[in-house]
Order: C-alpha cells, then sequence, then structure tokens
C-alpha cells in the first residue's frame, strides 16, 4: 500500500516549494463532504477544494455530465470550433447575474484569469489604466492580480516590484478599527493625493473577502461605491470567486446589498470541481475589446461548461441558496456556544454571510491578540480527528469553513463534534 508519507517524500523531490500543500494527506476518493486518503482513512471536509465544491465531491448529476460529454469532445478551443455548452452556460450566467441590462460571459480556466481579464476589459472599455483595490484582499496570483492582491506574505514576498497603477483602501472592518467612513475618506483622499478619478478605470472589491479573512462589506458600504462610480464613469467590479455560487445565502453575493455591478468573476463553484472561470458583464462593455483581444486554448472546456450547467441545475432543484442559510445558521449558533464554554480556547469573531462562516483563535477571552501558534495546532489535532480545516486572515487565527452545502445533517453534527473536541485538546 502506498503510504501519505511515501507520497508526500515523492511531492518533496518533484513538486516545488512554492506551491505549499495545508495537509500532508492525499486524496484517493470523495463524496459529498468526505474525502479518503491513500491508506483509507476518512475526513469530513470542512474546506471544499477553497470553496469549490459548494454543491459537493462528484456530485452524482455533475458525473453524469461529464460523462455525457466524453462522449462528444473533449477539447477544440472555443476560438476555433464552438459548441453549445459554451453558450448555453453563458446564457444561464448572464440570465441570473445582478447585472444592469442586457449582459455577457466569457470562460476562462481560473480566477486570476477570470480577474485578470475582468481588469483587462475595463481598461479598453474606458480607456483608463488605474484599478483600486483593498487591503486584505485575494484576487489571484499571476503578477498583476498579485499586485491586487492586498497580503505581502506569502503572496509578495520576494516577487520583487509589482505592477503599476494599482491603488489601495482599507477593506472596512470594523473590529479591526477601520469603519466604512474611514473608507470612503481614504478613497476621498485617493483622489486627491495619488490619482485623479478620470484616470481610474475600475474598482475591485469582494463582498465577502476570502483569503482576507471572511469580513463582509457592510451593504451601505457598497451601495455607495456604486454611486461613487457612477459620478467618475469607473466601473465597479465583483469578485465573486470565493463568496460566490449559493455560498452567503444568495447566488452571488453582492446581491444581499442590491448593488449592480458592471463586472462579476466567478470560478471556483462553478462548475463543481472542473476548471472554469468567468467574467459576467454589461453587454456594452463586455463587447468593447476587438476579436481576438480575449480568450485562451483551455478557457470553457467542453466537459467544464457541461459540469457548470449541471451545476447550475443542482442548485435550483436541491435549493442550495436556501439550505446555505439553514446551513451557515447551524455553524454560527454551535460556534457561539462553543465561544460561552471555559474550557475550550477562547473564540473571538464569529463571522460570515449564509454558509461562508470564520471565527478566530484569539489568546485572552475578550480580547483580538492574535493566536496563530494555537489556530496552527487547531489544524492538526483536526486533521488527526478526521477533519480538514483551512485558515484565512491577515494574522494567521482566522479559520474559515467552506463545507460543501450539500453535506447530510448526520456527518455536519459530526464534523462539529471532532472540531468541539480537537478545540478541547488544544486548550
Amino acid at each position: 500500500m502506498t503510504t501519505n508519507a511515501e507520497l508526500l517524500a515523492r511531492r518533496q523531490a518533484a513538486v516545488p516549494r512554492g506551491v505549499n500543500t495545508a495537509h500532508p494527506v492525499f486524496a484517493v476518493r470523495a463524496s459529498n463532504a468526505e474525502i479518503w486518503d491513500v491508506e483509507g482513512k476518512r475526513y469530513i471536509d470542512f474546506v471544499g477544494g477553497i470553496g469549490v465544491q459548494n454543491t459537493g465531491h462528484r456530485h452524482p448529476k455533475v458525473v453524469r455530465a461529464i460523462e455525457t460529454a466524453l462522449q462528444g469532445t473533449i477539447h477544440t478551443a472555443f476560438q476555433v470550433s464552438a459548441y453549445e455548452s459554451y453558450i448555453a452556460l453563458a446564457e444561464r450566467l448572464n440570465a441570473a447575474a445582478p447585472i444592469e441590462g442586457p449582459a455577457k460571459t466569457i470562460f476562462f480556466s481560473t480566477g486570476a484569469e477570470a480577474v485578470e481579464n475582468a481588469t483587462k476589459i475595463a481598461r479598453y472599455a474606458t480607456k483608463r489604466s488605474a484599478v483600486i483595490a483593498f487591503s486584505g484582499a485575494f484576487h489571484g496570483r499571476t503578477l498583476y492580480t498579485m499586485a491586487m492582491t492586498g497580503k505581502v506574505v506569502p503572496y509578495k514576498a520576494g516577487f520583487g516590484d509589482m505592477p503599476g497603477g494599482i491603488h489601495r483602501l482599507p477593506f472596512p472592518i470594523e473590529s479591526h478599527g477601520h469603519t466604512a467612513a474611514q473608507s470612503l475618506e481614504a478613497l476621498e483622499m485617493l483622489f486627491k493625493t495619488d490619482v485623479e478619478p478620470s484616470r481610474v478605470a475600475a474598482i475591485i472589491i469582494e463582498p465577502v473577502q476570502g483569503e482576507g479573512g471572511f469580513y463582509v462589506a457592510p451593504f451601505e458600504f457598497l451601495r455607495t461605491l456604486r454611486a461613487i462610480c457612477d459620478k467618475h464613469g469607473i466601473l465597479l467590479i465583483d469578485d465573486e470567486i470565493q463568496a460566490g455560487f449559493a455560498r452567503t445565502g444568495k447566488l452571488f453575493a453582492i446581491e444581499h446589498s442590491g448593488v449592480k455591478p458592471d463586472l462579476i468573476t466567478t470560478a471556483k463553484s462553478l462548475a463543481g470541481g472542473m476548471p472554469l472561470s468567468g467574467v459576467v458583464g454589461r453587454a456594452a462593455i463586455m463587447d468593447a475589446p476587438d476579436p481576438g483581444g480575449l480568450g485562451g486554448t483551455y478557457a470553457g472546456n467542453p466537459l467544464a461548461c457541461a459540469a457548470g450547467l449541471a451545476v447550475m441545475d443542482v442548485i435550483q432543484e436541491e435549493k442550495i441558496v436556501e439550505r446555505s442559510v439553514t446551513l451557515g445558521d447551524k455553524l454560527t449558533s454551535r460556534l457561539k456556544q462553543m465561544a460561552l464554554r471555559n474550557d475550550l480556547p477562547p473564540i473571538d469573531d464569529i463571522r460570515g454571510l449564509g454558509a461562508m462562516v470564520a471565527f478566530d483563535l484569539v489568546k485572552t477571552r475578550g480580547t483580538q491578540e492574535p493566536d496563530a501558534d494555537r489556530t496552527k495546532k487547531l489544524l492538526g489535532e483536526a486533521l488527526k480527528r478526521g477533519l480538514i480545516l483551512l485558515t484565512c486572515g491577515l494574522y494567521g487565527n482566522g479559520v474559515r469553513i467552506l463545507v460543501p452545502i450539500t453535506i447530510e445533517d448526520h456527518v455536519l453534527d459530526e464534523a462539529l463534534g471532532i472540531l468541539e473536541d480537537s478545540l478541547k485538546a488544544i486548550a
């Protein structure tokens, strides 16, 4: 039998250390919210491929869609010979996205590609070059999206100068001392001291930060951003890559605010695990670049598009949006119960939207002093007991929960029991 230790040694010899693996286990099988490793050990997955498996690992409908698509073509390149599944999925997204007026969609393979192309489209459509992003943001690891990402270690450290024309504002997190009013004041000061509004192509924001810590952008703040963009002819880009596709109790997280962005980036749970991302936007903006200015060899692969159509069906048929609200309430309620216990480590700032939930471990109850060391121990303890967790945030003490929304109730109860026992073990 191949062991995790053997594969870890091979991985270290064959794969560069720059791509990190959070847990030293190697999966061979997965189903809904469960994963089995090469040694046969079972884990409950509270990470979901970092928000990719909202409809669960290997949902039967998604698997059947891929199998059916395999009988047709695996690849032709949409730019060479198109296929219906790409068009059909674009039509579904255009109809569902909170975009003002007619919408159009283009597909890519990764979230970073979607973000980079959204900014390309915005720059072409506005004939401006500057972009405003936020602290704590994660938009990708390509050089340009890395520049927009608001976290130095590990994403920017050692990679040298970032591309220019990107400006940063504090993301409004009241628990960290940054109010929405202060962020708006910083924007006005940015316009006075660094870049005039007429040079800004776009403001890009995650309605709920992912890697940044699962902080929800205040809805009124988003509405004010929309008004400022309208005033100055700036495009608003909504990065829904981690927050989207039914995770927060809406298909798109920004729907909670009533704001209609100009461009939306999506990926992760869009295709149930297949590599697919997209940019949805107002048709006139999307049509701005000339033919050939957008695309990618594997972008909008037919198998991935077929999977995406199946995911859309599952979300509708199984009421995944509604389920995310119920799931989020249960997660939050249980975490709040744990936070009251003196025999568990201090838990602070339980937060999120729908089933996009996180909490912090702090050193002293009633304070916000991060306890990154104990958080790392929690991940190791939970893994030993069969629960896969992942951190988030700037200080290494946030624990994010991205469990498949389709998780069975008894499996969820088991997982929360493991979390509780793991916390007690490190108290």
